[in-house]
């Protein structure tokens, strides 16, 4: 039996102020990364101060949305729909929690090149996600 990664609900972000354009951006199909003026470095979870050097000096940049699947983990128990979470690592040098989507579940392995897709939440903004190219 193959198992397909379905649409299920996903609770909607908060959207806080420091995080707001991330989220605007999501709207438009863009996936933002947060990079550092001071040491240079992108970070991934999205936050004002640099966790590498701890400057607040940082803005956003946008990200090719491509990677490669670094570890991943299939939930089929105790859920009305089965899901892939996954760490991915952007080509643009960060890794983010995610969900891989639209795809069978079983085909999924590590290092599969995987694309950013935005998926609706319940009641907020897109959420990036990311299925294979």
């Amino acid at each position: 039996m193959t198992l397909l990664a379905q649409d299920r609900k996903i609770v909607a972000p908060v959207v806080y102020p420091d995080n707001d354009e991330f989220w605007a951006a999501a709207k438009e199909g863009r996936l933002l990364v947060r990079h550092c003026t001071s040491c240079g470095k992108l970070h991934w979870y999205p936050r004002p101060q640099c966790p590498h050097c701890m400057s607040d000096a940082t803005e956003w940049r946008a990200s090719a949305g491509t990677g490669s699947v670094y570890s991943f983990s299939v939930t089929r128990r105790g859920v009305p729909v089965p899901y892939a979470i996954a760490y991915v690592h952007l080509d643009d040098g960060v890794t983010m929690l995610t969900n891989i989507v639209d795809c069978d579940l079983d085909a999924i392995r590590i290092g599969d090149r995987v694309r950013v897709r935005f998926k609706p939440s319940d009641g907020g903004p897109p959420v990036p996600c990311f299925t294979p190219v």
